[in-house]
C-alpha cells in the first residue's frame, strides 16, 4: 500500500474503532517520547480529529530526548485545534517508589517500572477524559521479538502501528513532515540514566530484525530467534490453569 494511502488507512482506522465502541469514547490519550513511533502514532491520532491529549512524562529524562518531545508537543498544537498537550514530571514519584522498594532494588526492574508509571499516568488521564490510551509499538518491537514493557508501554487499548515494521513508521514520518530531528533521532525507550540506544540494547539493527523476521534463510535468523523467544511471555496470552470439570 503506498504510504499516503497507509495513513489514510490507519486514521480511519482509529475513527472506526472508537465509532463501534458500545461507550464512545471522547478522547484519545497518548505518551510522546520524542521518537518516530510515538510522533507519528500522535501525529495519526490528531488526524482524526478526536480530542487527543499528548503527554510527556519525563523521569530522569535525557534533555536532548525531553526537548524532542516538547518539540514534537508543540508542532502538533499548531498543526491541530483538537490537540492538548501536557508535561507531567514523575521524577519525584519514581523516586519515592524506588526509595520504598530499596530493598528490591534491581536495575533492569527500575527501567521497567518507568514505563509502568507511565502507563498508570496514561490512563488516569483517559479516564479523566473518558478517552482511551492509544499504543506507540511497531510490529517488530511488539510482534517480532518483544522489546517492550509487560504491563508498561505494552499496556494500551489500541495499537495503530501494530502492523508496520520500523521502516514503515520512519516513511510515515517522512510522509506526515515529521520534525527532521526526530526522524534522524536513534530510537531509545528513554528509561536508562545513561540514554541507551534500541539497537544497542538488542544487539541488531532494525534494518537486520525486520530481514530475518521475514527470512527464514537469514544469516541473523538466530539470533532473532533467541531475542524473541526471551521475550515470549510478553506476546502469548496469560497462561491460565484450566480446572477440569
Amino acid at each position: 500500500m503506498e504510504v499516503s494511502k497507509k495513513i489514510v488507512f490507519i486514521k480511519d482506522w482509529i475513527v472506526n474503532y472508537v465509532n463501534s465502541m458500545p461507550k464512545k469514547a471522547e478522547s484519545l490519550v497518548i505518551g510522546i517520547s520524542g521518537g518516530i513511533d510515538s510522533s507519528v502514532s500522535s501525529t495519526l491520532c490528531a488526524m482524526t480529529g478526536i480530542k487527543t491529549i499528548v503527554l510527556t512524562m519525563p523521569i530522569k529524562q535525557k534533555v536532548d530526548q525531553h526537548d524532542l518531545s516538547l518539540k514534537h508537543q508543540k508542532w502538533l498544537k499548531d498543526k491541530f485545534n483538537n490537540v492538548e498537550g501536557y508535561t507531567i514530571s514523575l521524577d519525584e514519584l519514581f523516586n519515592s517508589f524506588k526509595s520504598s522498594l530499596s530493598e528490591f532494588n534491581n536495575e533492569h526492574g527500575m527501567a521497567n517500572s518507568r514505563a509502568r508509571l507511565r502507563m498508570t499516568t496514561l490512563y488516569q488521564v483517559a479516564s479523566a477524559n473518558n478517552g482511551i490510551v492509544v499504543g506507540t509499538g511497531n510490529k517488530i518491537e511488539d510482534f517480532g521479538v518483544g522489546f517492550f514493557t509487560k504491563y508498561g508501554d505494552g499496556g494500551v487499548d489500541i495499537s495503530p502501528i501494530g502492523d508496520c515494521n520500523k521502516s514503515d513508521v520512519w516513511e510515515l514520518g517522512k510522509e506526515l513532515n515529521i520534525l527532521k530531528d526526530i526522524i534522524e533521532a536513534a530510537p531509545t525507550d528513554g528509561l536508562w540514566d545513561d540514554g541507551r540506544t534500541d539497537e544497542g540494547q538488542l544487539g541488531m539493527s532494525y534494518k537486520d530484525l525486520e530481514e530475518a523476521m521475514s527470512n527464514e534463510n537469514s544469516n541473523n535468523r538466530d539470533k532473532y530467534l533467541k531475542i524473541r523467544k526471551a521475550n515470549l511471555h510478553k506476546m502469548e496470552a496469560i497462561p491460565v490453569c484450566k480446572i477440569p470439570k
